[in-house]
């Protein structure tokens, strides 16, 4: 269990995080979601301890986490937006290097990159240098990676930023697959629908304070499962209803141009990042 109590990241005068508070349970798929600037990269850096929080603190499993604590570090591994591997080592030798950096005995760390390049699929190309990954791949290796430990909770930074669309469908099963054996997940994406499709719960964070946490679908329900879109002046209107037949009735009074379609948390998250704070807080 991760628990987060009023942490808080100030750079001078400039606060990135303000006192955040929140509980991820052991083996949860945990999406944290803002726009750019919004505090969820810095709470990850700060998780993983590259940051240092300026106040309050992280608990992992009911221990205090911090640089020196090595049994709390190893349960986390991390995965960042920005590739951080050599391009001129091979697949294999990447997932080598990184068991070594760990002091595990060879053995064990050839069976382990045996057993994760399988499970990503990635067997097949242990001799291909890492210049020569797709970008899917080289996100899949970094997973790999980050798994040689056995860590207990994997923190996800954009993991899918800049793949194509059958790339991130291969990624998301590859997480689902991941937190099926009960590994706690925590996901930073701009990619609504990801976090749509493999979130149990997701927190909104705005300007470094914690909006509202939820399941998906929950939010959804609060802000109503079925949309209009109207162009008006060249601007696209969505009007969102909980109720089917009041959203059909609406859609036959309003102009030719209008449609109806299904409310995604995509919705939700545009609906409340464009209120006011104090318009946020009454939902």
């Amino acid at each position: 269990m991760i628990e987060i109590k009023n942490l808080t990241k100030k750079f001078d005068d400039f606060t990135a995080v303000d006192h955040l508070n929140l509980t991820i349970e052991t083996g949860e798929f945990f999406g944290l979601l803002g726009s750019n600037g919004a505090g969820k990269t810095t709470t990850i850096s700060m998780l993983s301890t590259i940051l240092l929080p300026t106040e309050g603190e992280i608990c992992i499993d009911g221990v205090p986490l911090s640089r020196k604590a090595s049994t709390q570090k190893r349960k986390i591994s991390v995965v960042t937006q920005e590739f951080s591997m050599r391009a001129d080592m091979t697949v294999e030798q990447v997932m080598a290097y990184q068991g070594m950096l760990y002091f595990m005995p060879r053995k064990e760390r050839l069976a382990k990159t045996e057993e994760l390049l399988e499970f990503a699929g990635l067997s097949r190309f242990r001799k291909r240098t890492v210049r020569f990954l797709s970008g899917g791949m080289k996100r899949k290796l970094m997973i790999c990676r980050s798994l040689m430990i056995e860590p207990e909770i994997l923190l996800l930074d954009e993991p899918t930023a800049g793949m194509d669309a059958l790339a991130r469908r291969q990624m998301w099963n590859l997480l689902r697959k991941l937190n099926n054996r009960n590994l706690t997940i925590l996901l930073t994406t701009h990619f609504i629908d990801e976090a749509q499709s493999l979130c149990d719960r997701v927190a909104l964070m705005n300007d470094g304070v914690l909006d509202v946490v939820d399941t998906p679908q929950n939010l959804i329900d609060q802000l109503g499962n079925y949309a209009v879109d109207e162009t008006a002046d060249e601007n696209l209107k969505s009007t969102y209803f909980k109720d089917r037949s009041e959203a059909i009735r609406y859609l036959e009074a309003a102009g030719s141009g209008a449609a109806l379609r299904n409310a995604t948390l995509e919705d939700v998250f545009v609906s409340r990042m464009a209120k006011r704070p104090d318009e946020r807080k009454q939902g």
